[in-house]
């Protein structure tokens, strides 16, 4: 038995129990650090990014018919898409997009320590390492996961 596209990606999504919370994608994830959703149709294979999938089955729109999205939680294997205020997900233009990052301070000269001089390879380690977390615990070392959403290591000592 074949499952449908929409089912098999929502199989590998995990759904932060807190509202407002990340919706996080738990398959493949690119060198980028952004997530891979493989779609088979007319004898082709094609991977899409899991946050579009994400909005084009929420918004059924088709998913070459919109441009860039922003992610406002910053976090590139999130695909919380949602029709309401609490989606994670807002179309946007390159520029907007561009402007997003810099007034964040996620440009290559950001400030923000979570972002700032991270090689295209540490990026995509923190989204694994996020992905890893909740593929093998789901959300229930919460504790790990806001971690790892801030960018700090879980397993670092703490002071106190």
């Amino acid at each position: 038995m074949t499952l449908a596209p929409a089912e098999r990606f929502w199989a590998k999504v995990s759904k932060g129990p807190r509202p407002g919370d990340c919706w996080l994608y738990t398959a493949a994830v690119s060198d980028d650090g952004y997530g891979r959703f493989t779609l088979n149709a007319d004898g082709r294979t094609r991977a899409v990014r899991p946050h579009r999938f994400a909005f084009h089955l929420v918004h059924g729109l088709p998913l070459d018919s919109f441009g860039d999205l922003m992610h406002s939680c910053d976090v590139p294997i999130c695909v919380r898409a949602t029709t309401g205020a609490d989606t994670h997900l807002v179309p946007g233009t390159n520029r907007e997009n561009m402007a997003d990052r810099l007034a964040k301070g996620r440009d290559s000269n950001g400030s923000m320590f979570r972002w700032r001089g991270l090689s295209r390879a540490l990026f995509a380690d923190r989204s694994r390492l996020l992905r890893d977390e909740v593929r093998a615990h789901g959300w229930d070392r919460e504790d790990r996961i806001r971690a790892l959403l801030t960018g700090a290591d879980p397993d670092a000592p703490t002071l106190f």
